[in-house]
């Protein structure tokens, strides 16, 4: 079943110039990009975002991080996106990480791991909602 995951590209990510090597192993991995943008978040709008977490001890740490500086929030879609793409980006500890996902080659720790994937379907649909309309999606790509 064709499925939509939400990415983004953490600040460590953009701060590294790492953004252009991270889509290409996206696009190499078969999920097409149906939305994307650069966006900087304000620490309300990273908070918002991960409320989720806001009674863990890291939740203040992963604001902070979210809101240093510019990250792009792209939809990508395919097959099993989510677990494919959970694969390929690998555990949120990179020390943990498989070889060859973007987390063991370019993350430096797991706070500032250098992405961020939805962990599943519903979660993808009100995290790609919160920062995509249906007008900024381009269906039918083909």
């Amino acid at each position: 079943m064709v499925q939509r995951t939400l990415a983004i590209l953490k600040p460590d990510c953009v701060r590294k110039n790492l953004i252009g090597k991270v889509i290409k192993r996206f696009e190499a991995e078969g999920f097409k990009i149906i939305g994307m943008k650069l966006v900087k978040l304000d620490s309300n709008t990273a908070g918002e975002f991960y409320a989720v977490h806001k009674d863990k001890p890291f939740f203040y740490d992963l604001v902070s991080f979210m809101s240093s500086g510019p990250c792009v929030p792209m939809v990508l879609e395919k097959e099993n996106a989510i677990e494919d793409y959970r694969k390929v980006i690998g555990a949120t500890d990179p020390g943990k990480a498989d070889e060859g996902t973007i987390r063991k080659m370019y993350a430096d720790s797991k706070e500032q791991n250098m992405v961020h994937g939805s962990d599943a379907p519903d979660t993808a649909e009100y995290e790609i909602k919160y920062f995509f309309s249906s007008k900024e999606l381009v269906e039918n790509m083909g």
